[in-house]
């Protein structure tokens, strides 16, 4: 059997709760073996983000080629790609890209910082959400992308998914993780009619990268062969999994991180 390799193209988290850090972290425990460009450097803790280094643009070009030429990468995640010259060139490096790719646009961390240009917003939607197999906003970033205010019941998220799809990706994944009540409800939204997820909500702080393990582990069940809605429901449950064991870590002073290695130790 071949090895499934998926790729993440993201900025570095230095606390390991997000980023490429979750990301290479929920691919491991998906029994995928994660490839990495690097988009930022951020210093960040469980508190804040306290500063952003943008890397260079022929730099991402050029992990991105060493990696696609070598290795056989059957999905890519994208996260924060923080400026419109990195989302250009990595729309031009993955414009003839077969497998599939998940879009995670990124645009502010747990702590309230800013990942994304506000410039760079309207160049996501020009430049990647029309390569994007699937896009995975949550109920913020959604809002922002549309230009309106955000969703706060089923009508208004299935609305927000119709336009969303009308801009061009494969499908629709809307979170619910910040609305409100005893029960989160994500929607997906592809050739059939927007498929309802829902699971119990978990109190607890510790959601740190919840957004980067999710798009993640959906990259990593596609890298392994997996149907669009497979994948996502079965990163659905291993997330839910994840939240539900977070406080059994003890992680910094702030929004602590989802326990990936939950099933290991």
């Amino acid at each position: 059997m071949p090895t499934a390799i998926a790729l993440t193209i993201a900025g570095s988290d230095s606390g390991g709760g997000a980023g490429i850090q979750a990301d290479l972290k929920a691919m491991s425990a998906r029994g995928v073996y994660g490839a990495s460009v690097i988009t930022a450097v951020t210093a960040q803790n469980t508190t804040s983000v306290t500063a952003v280094h943008e890397i260079p643009a022929d730099v991402v070009a050029a992990q991105i080629d060493a990696v696609l030429s070598d290795l056989d990468v059957k999905a890519i995640k994208l996260g924060m790609l923080f400026s419109p010259a990195i989302i250009d060139v990595v729309a031009d490096r993955l414009s003839g890209f077969s497998g599939a790719i998940v879009l995670d646009p990124v645009m502010i961390a747990k702590s309230g910082d800013a990942l994304l240009q506000e410039a760079a917003v309207d160049t996501l939607l020009r430049r990647l959400m029309p390569l994007a197999t699937l896009v995975t906003p949550n109920l913020p970033e959604a809002a922002q992308m549309l230009g309106t205010t955000q969703a706060t019941d089923h009508e208004t998220m299935v609305a927000q998914c119709k336009a969303l799809r009308d801009l061009g990706p494969g499908a629709v994944l809307l979170k619910g993780g910040h609305s409100t009540g005893a029960t989160c409800t994500d929607l997906l939204w592809s050739d059939a009619a927007p498929l309802p997820l829902e699971a119990a909500r978990i109190d607890t702080r510790n959601t740190h990268g919840t957004g980067c393990t999710y798009s993640s582990t959906i990259a990593a069940e596609l890298a392994k062969g997996a149907a669009l809605t497979d994948a996502v429901t079965t990163a659905h449950a291993y997330l839910h999994r994840a939240i539900v064991a977070s406080d059994t870590l003890s992680i910094g002073a702030g929004h602590g991180p989802v326990h990936h290695f939950h099933e290991v130790w």
